[in-house]
This record gives structure tokens, sequence and C-alpha cells, in this order.
């Protein structure tokens, strides 16, 4: 969830396993800076992240994510999440689904909570919406929506433009823009270089972000 400059290197991981009805794949991801809804994670420094997903045909799917995080001490966040993913004819693409996240370390007591989220997508359009359903502290009926359009200007490269706001139920509220653009590379994975800003961040962390970022599924 936070950040700033850098550079980076790259990725690599284990293998997807297809099975009868459905496909479990794996991805590892690093990056110069693990930026969250605007906000960096590692005090704007690099993080190495990894997943496992399960996905059905039918568009039901599970998946797990860590990554290293530091929030004045360095801890693990854990992340698990279900739902069901599918497209309506016509073209709309939606999912609905569950995501806790949790942070082992006791030194991040109190900081674990659960989202119940909508993304909706139509062409190059997306959008979403997210909601804190349970969490470690009082005050959580927290809400977090977003939008964002990319096109492809040549084959292989993608450019997209995402905008978000939260809002805190505490009124710690907060808006911020990214702009990414990532070039696919195939069996070296998926590079991207983005350009992050946050207004009034709550975090104290509303300096212009520049970040890159490698990642390789399976």
């Amino acid at each position: 969830m936070k950040k700033s400059y850098a550079a980076i290197a790259c990725a690599l991981a284990m293998t997807a396993i297809p099975t009868a009805q459905a496909e479990i794949t794996a991805n590892i991801g690093v990056t110069s800076n693990y930026l969250w809804r605007g906000t960096s994670q590692t005090d704007d420094a690099p993080a190495v992240s990894g997943g496992i997903d399960y996905a059905h045909e039918s568009g039901f799917y599970l998946g797990t994510w860590a990554s290293n995080i530091d929030w004045g001490t360095t801890g693990v966040e854990l992340d698990i999440y279900g739902g069901y993913a599918n497209e309506l004819e016509g073209g709309l693409g939606y999912d609905v689904g569950l995501i806790s996240y949790i942070y082992p370390s006791d030194d991040y007591d109190d900081s674990n909570f659960t989202e119940l989220y909508l993304n909706l997508s139509y062409g190059p359009v997306s959008g979403g919406i997210a909601y804190t359903v349970a969490a470690d502290w009082d005050d959580h009926s927290d809400l977090y929506y977003w939008a964002s359009a990319g096109f492809e200007p040549a084959e292989s490269w993608n450019i997209s433009a995402t905008v978000g706001h939260y809002d805190f139920e505490d009124n710690l509220d907060y808006s911020h823009g990214q702009v990414d653009i990532t070039k696919s590379t195939g069996d070296f994975g998926d590079f991207t270089f983005t350009i992050s800003k946050a207004e009034e961040n709550p975090f104290d962390d509303d300096d212009l972000k520049v970040v890159v970022s490698c990642s390789k599924s399976f």
C-alpha cells in the first residue's frame, strides 16, 4: 500500500497445472515500490511478491498472494480471496468476491481486514467498488472505488490510466491517479512503468511516485 523513485530487475516462478475443468497458475513479481491505492506499502522500498490462483471453468476462483511490506517495521502481507467472474452477452464483464488482507507479524496487530468487491469491465474501460465488511478496528465501513481505461498502441504494449478514491469511515479520505505503461515480453514476463500521485493522503504519502515493476505468470 505505499511509494517514490527507483529501479528494478526481473522475476521467475512455478508452473501452471491444468486439470480437467480447472487451472492452477502461479505468479511472481518484483517492484521498486509496492503501491496500493496510491500509497506505498514498503516505505518507498522494493518488494518481492508471489501468489497462486485456482480458476474453475464455471467462473469461480480462489487465490492467495503475499508480499513484503514496511510500515515502519518490516513485515508480510498475505491476501486470501475468492469470487466469481464471468461475462454477459454484449461484452459486459463482472467480478464479485471477498478478499482478506492479513498481516501475521506482531508489529501489525489490529491491521487485518476483509473487503467485499464488485468489478465491471466493458471493452477498454473498467471500474469497481470495494467495501470493508470486517476489520480489527472499530470504524471499518470504508469504501474504495476506482475507474480505469486503457489501449494498446502497438502489439504487446498497453497504456492505462486509473483514478481512485478512498472514503474512510473516520474521514481520512483521499484520491489518487496513476498511469501505467506495460510491455509484455512473453517468456520474460511483463515490465511496467508507473507514475502515481495521491492527493490529501492521510498517510503523508502524496509525493509523485515513479515505479518500475516486473511480473511473470505460469
